[in-house]
């Protein structure tokens, strides 16, 4: 069939209305929860269905994928998976603070949330509390909407009796904004609505005495100060800070009973292994998990000791495992205008009292209606037994009995339906007496209806009355114990893994490693063929360790995580990214205000702290600028009284004092010595007070005594005096004695 119009638009111009159209709709009929009944369409189906099943609390289960069928059958025409995934959350005891749906079968886990049975398997009935939702929908409380296809109808919104939005929370992520509503304590909520409606000019400061925090249904402790709480339900949003909570047994073993919400109990025995794995977790000895049926969460800490320090350890815990970890809050959603919008703790009650009491007055009023109509009945039964034989004949014997009936008694039409419809069997029941008495009670009933309708306060004090019923029948006590406790706080490695002394191995090849203890030997350990000792250095297992290379830049390794001197080690290259193969000269391994003298071959250098040259980078940091190699660094005792002593290639020593050499982060630095031509420094060494020079130059030694010393004591930057014939060629310059 040819069309006969064409509509023509821009392509921008539709684009962004069909943008907007689905934006809208994600947001309204999809994401977001409506402050009424605190559910999304979705959700508010499956209840609803399940209502229409005669799924009640009382009644038999009945297979998921029922329940599933007729939502999507017949008011949700999406995908089942989406649905039945939509309805197993509500079954959840550890996702709901208050359920919906009682389910039978495996509805998943903590571990697992998305580990539930598929829905063929499975079975569900509503909970009790989803009464709440339910229980006035007849009552003419809800407005009702045509089904997808037109063939049914459907609630626009459930007639709750209590703030289910606060009471569950939802979360969603909708275009351009999301949800993270947290489940409350009912008891705590109503308390909350009943101060609301006595002042309704209540502050949210006042209403947090009442509503502090959330309540989540893992019982965790909320950590979060007063201020912080207060501040985030005064501006609708912020985050909640949740810690496990845990106590020590009498055998000395920590037991982790209660997580944060939505924290899975095996992801946080995997982050404490991976630690003990990696050797980061020393203080611990072993980790079980003995959750069950009747302990859902039971993770057993076993301390490698009784001396361990319990408090200290699980705050370490909890600031690298989920076992500390904070929610979301933001109070999105749908107000009774039909707009999405953040509202703070105050606006949101009021609001949804507000709906209560219109939903409250619809009741009466339809119940109100329903009595007149009862009265207006009853009138015309009255009237049928005090002239029963005259009805029986106009029944009997008119053609048009109904009519006659109105005219004869003037009754409504109605009223003659109803005498009409009456049974035989029923006539009996018609006594003047039992009419008369449920009369009365009608209109006394319509007298207080009337009373209620008429008065605001009366209205509002009922709505207070049913509040607090409900709450004393479905409400119980707070899970969540409000606790404010200080940051978690990391244990320095030296509280994690003692301090051990240690001896750091440099190869000529380049290959580090680590041996036990000091005073090792490190030319009789055993090498690669071709490499030999280089340099070692003493310190202990938790200082920090740094390698130099011939161009001027440090590198950082963790000591710990080097291999054992049993090997031969593990080539440096593979931990650090090396520069231009510059071969590593000298290691320093101490505290991070510890000094070192670097220096290049072409007589200059500076002080620097070791604090100063670490870093994390696998590439290292430029420290001293050269121009040809680097010297070993060699570490200062004290700047102030030891000495630097310096030899050249042209058998020239110098002696100065340290504190003449600037201290520097990175840089050139000062010139040491005076060279000339080719000339260069090959080998230097730190002195300290009264120590002898040892100087060692192939196979000759010489020992150069405290007082001659002196002979070779200058000025920094000037050129040195000649050593004795034979020690040209220094190899080595060492403090002795």
């Amino acid at each position: 069939m040819e069309a006969t119009e064409t509509e023509r638009l821009p392509l921008r111009t539709f684009a962004e209305k069909a943008y907007l159209d689905y934006s809208m709709y994600v947001v309204l009929d999809r994401a977001l929860p409506h402050i009424a009944d605190g559910l999304k369409p979705v959700q508010r189906r499956i209840v609803y269905a399940m209502s229409e099943l005669g799924l009640s609390a009382a009644s038999k289960p009945k297979k998921s994928a029922r329940t599933v069928g007729d939502v999507i059958g017949k008011f949700h025409p999406h995908g089942d998976s989406a649905c039945y995934e939509a309805m197993v959350t509500m079954a959840q005891p550890f996702a709901y603070r208050y359920p919906l749906i009682d389910g039978q079968g495996n509805w998943g886990s903590p571990d697992d949330p998305k580990s539930f049975a598929a829905m063929r398997y499975t079975e569900a009935r509503l909970a009790a509390y989803a009464a709440t939702l339910l229980a006035e929908l007849e009552q003419g409380t809800a407005d009702w909407l045509p089904n997808f296809d037109g063939t049914l109808s459907e609630p626009k919104l459930l007639p709750a009796r209590l703030p289910n939005i606060l009471v569950n929370g939802a979360t969603g992520i909708a275009v351009g904004m999301a949800t993270d509503i947290p489940p409350h304590n009912l008891r705590e909520l109503v308390a909350a609505c009943l101060h609301l409606l006595k002042h309704p000019k209540a502050t949210v400061a006042e209403l947090c005495e009442l509503l502090p925090a959330p309540d989540f249904p893992t019982g965790c402790e909320i950590i979060s100060t007063r201020e912080e709480l207060t501040r985030i339900y005064d501006t609708g949003g912020g985050q909640v800070r949740m810690r496990a909570r845990w106590q020590r047994e009498d055998d000395g073993d920590l037991v982790v009973t209660h997580l944060p919400h939505q924290v899975s109990p095996a992801r946080v025995l995997e982050q404490i292994a991976d630690q003990m794995r990696a050797k980061k977790l020393p203080l611990v000895e072993d980790l079980r998990d003995e959750g069950d049926h009747e302990n859902p969460v039971r993770i057993v800490i076993v301390p490698r000791s009784n001396r361990v320090d319990a408090e200290a350890l699980m705050a370490h815990l909890f600031a690298t495992t989920d076992l500390e970890k904070t929610a979301r809050v933001n109070l999105n959603m749908i107000g009774l205008d039909g707009r999405p919008r953040v509202k703070h703790l105050r606006d949101c009650l009021g609001e949804w009292l507000g709906y209560r009491v219109t939903t409250v007055r619809r009741r009466l009023e339809h119940r109100a209606a329903k009595v007149d109509q009862r009265l207006h009945l009853l009138d015309g039964l009255l009237i049928a037994y005090l002239n029963l034989d005259e009805v029986i004949r106009i029944i009997r014997f008119e053609d048009d009995p109904r009519a006659e009936l109105m005219r004869r008694f003037k009754l409504s039409e109605l009223q003659a339906d109803a005498i009409l419809d009456l049974k035989l069997r029923h006539l009996q029941k018609i006594e003047e007496l039992q009419i008369k008495t449920e009369q009365a009670e009608l209109a006394d009933e319509r007298k207080r209806l009337q009373a209620l309708l008429g008065s605001e306060a009366k209205l509002k004090r009922l709505v207070g009355e049913e509040l607090a019923a409900d709450a004393g029948k479905y409400g119980d006590a707070r899970r969540c114990p409000l606790v404010e406790r200080p940051a978690a706080r990391l244990l320095a490695a030296e509280e994690i893994v003692p301090a051990e002394p240690i001896t750091v191995v440099l190869s000529r090849a380049g290959w580090v490693r680590a041996a036990k203890g000091h005073g090792i030997d490190a030319a009789a350990l055993s090498y690669r063929a071709g490499d030999a000792a280089l340099t070692a250095v003493e310190g202990k297992s938790s200082q920090n360790l740094v390698l130099f290379d011939a161009l001027g830049r440090a590198y950082t390794l963790n000591p710990r995580q080097l291999p054992s001197a049993r090997g031969q080690g593990e080539p440096a290259s593979g931990r650090l990214d090396l520069q231009d193969g510059a071969p590593l000269v000298g290691l320093a391994l101490g505290e991070a205000d510890d000094r070192y003298l670097l220096a290049s071959r072409e007589g200059y250098g500076f002080v620097a702290r070791l604090g100063d040259l670490t870093g994390r980078n696998r590439a290292g940091k430029a420290v001293l600028s050269v121009a040809g190699e680097a010297l070993p660094p060699l570490r200062i005792g004290s700047v102030a009284s030891d000495r630097l002593a310096l030899a050249t290639a042209e058998g020239r020593l110098l002696l100065f004092a340290v504190a003449e050499l600037p201290e520097l982060a990175k840089g050139k630095g000062n010139k040491l010595i005076a060279l000339k031509g080719e000339d260069r420094i090959v080998a230097a060494c730190v002195l300290p007070p009264g120590r002898a020079l040892l100087i060692e130059a192939g196979r000759r030694t010489l020992t150069i005594k405290p007082a001659d010393l002196e002979h070779y004591l200058g000025a920094r930057a000037s050129r040195g005096r000649h050593l004795p014939r034979g020690f040209t060629q220094v190899a080595q310059l060492a403090a002795v004695g």
